[in-house]
């Protein structure tokens, strides 16, 4: 695996990816998906409801998908001492809404996603005859590490690189916006407090704001 781009997310650079994948755009549009299917929420959601996984607009995994889904999600955030994998928090779900929405945005990645997904599967069969989903970890890390880091892609692996790289950028986004993954990064943000008695003194020293 390249050392330049470790396909596990370090914390120090999980909030700009998520920051970056909300502006990532991939070329692709998907021309088999008809906008009109669903209309989804609009630009008026009602912030008081919850919605259940495919309950706004049908999903697009089939459950081969979601499996190779959920075992690249743990490649790539796999389970640790300090937190769960990305799969176990419900990322995939998160995945499948995001490319299954019917809005333009989300449609740019429909085709790359499914294409990405489907190239995984048969490249693991291709050198083990398993899916994706079926083999060791050692086995789809060893996948993986050919189009984890774009640049250092041959030259026939510059799409699939592609679409880990973009596949990356949504687990990461998917995670660390779960409270799992705001424990992981030890953000304490949205907590009510009972009182605040202002910055911590070695903060305020360290900004030589004490005075």
């Amino acid at each position: 695996m390249s050392e330049a781009m470790p396909m596990r997310v370090d914390r120090r650079i999980a909030i700009k990816w998520v920051l970056a994948a909300a502006a990532a755009a991939p070329s692709l549009r998907s021309a088999a998906w008809d906008a009109e299917a669903a209309k989804g929420y609009g630009t008026d959601p009602d912030l008081q409801r919850i919605y259940l996984p495919g309950q706004l607009w049908p999903l697009t995994l089939t459950p081969q998908l979601r499996r190779t889904a959920a075992a690249l999600c743990d490649v790539i955030l796999p389970a640790d001492t300090h937190s769960p994998g990305a799969a176990a928090v419900g990322v995939v779900d998160f995945i499948d809404e995001w490319i299954s929405a019917p809005y333009p945005r989300q449609q740019l990645d429909r085709t790359p996603i499914l294409a990405g997904l489907h190239w995984i599967d048969a490249e693991a069969d291709r050198r083990y005859s398993k899916a994706f989903a079926a083999i060791s970890t050692a086995q789809q890390s060893a996948v993986c590490d050919d189009i984890c880091y774009l640049p250092d892609a041959g030259s026939a692996l510059v799409e699939a690189a592609r679409f880990f790289a973009r596949y990356r950028d949504l687990t990461a986004a998917g995670f660390y916006s779960t409270p799992a993954g705001h424990k992981d990064l030890q953000y304490v943000g949205n907590v009510a407090l009972a009182s605040f008695d202002g910055p911590p003194p070695e903060v305020l020293e360290a900004l030589e704001l004490n005075d």
